[in-house]
């Protein structure tokens, strides 16, 4: 082989290497705090749960390799493209204690999720430890202030993902030990706009959040609905 050949071949794999990155299907999170990890989050303003150096008597999670959405990208042959998750978030604009949270609910932070080709909301679980109302059923014609209950809220935030984003399959992540009422307005809401919702099932959890050992039972859960898919 000649150098000039050597070098020509070089190029052309150097040139090769981010169409095959771009290749790969890119994973966009919109997610509270079990999908968060310190730098790694954007805008990396948002609240994190899981930091790096790790707290000891909060989690035994020390490395972002360990979380339930790194696992899956690297299994699944992913990349990730925006993880917007913000510890403590509600999906409605209703927070802890009646607060209005407006500025970080999934309603508002849904259309800052870059150019996926799947979208995965991980959600509810603020929604349920805080209390926040419940609401009626409502599918269109939605006031800002119909935002702060949550199941106008869900329904407004899926229409807008399929909106915003369309042809891109989007999953609900549901957690377990949820209010009834939220597990039953999640599944609801979800069938009403064709949204998968993968139920999560017996997930080991540290103060009320997924161990080293609960990443892996999210992500063994997510991936198995992804390997059933026609």
């Amino acid at each position: 082989m000649t150098k000039r050949t050597s070098l020509l071949l070089t190029i052309v794999a150097t040139l090769c290497l981010p169409a095959a990155a771009q290749s790969l299907k890119a994973v966009s999170i919109l997610g509270d705090s079990y999908s968060t990890y310190q730098g790694y989050l954007q805008p990396d303003t948002n609240a994190v749960w899981y930091f790096h150096p790790e707290y000891p008597k909060r989690t035994d999670v020390t490395s972002v390799r360990q979380t339930w959405w790194h696992r899956l990208i690297r299994e699944c042959g992913f990349r990730l493209c925006v993880n917007n998750s913000y510890s403590g978030s509600t999906i409605c604009h209703t927070g802890y204690r009646g607060e209005d949270r407006i500025d970080r609910s999934f309603v508002t932070r849904l259309a800052h999720l870059g150019c996926p080709d799947i979208i995965f909301v991980f959600g509810g679980t603020n929604d349920s430890w805080a209390g926040v109302p419940i609401g009626e059923y409502q599918y269109d014609g939605w006031t800002t202030e119909d935002l702060y209950a949550f199941r106008p809220a869900v329904a407004y935030m899926l229409e807008q993902l399929q909106d915003r984003y369309p042809n891109v399959p989007v999953y609900f992540l549901l957690n377990s030990e949820l209010k009834p009422e939220v597990d039953e307005s999640v599944k609801t809401i979800c069938a009403r706009y064709g949204v998968p919702c993968i139920e999560l099932t017996d997930i080991h959890k540290i103060n009320g959040h997924p161990s080293v050992q609960g990443m892996a039972q999210i992500k063994d859960q997510v991936k198995t609905f992804l390997d059933s898919l026609p």
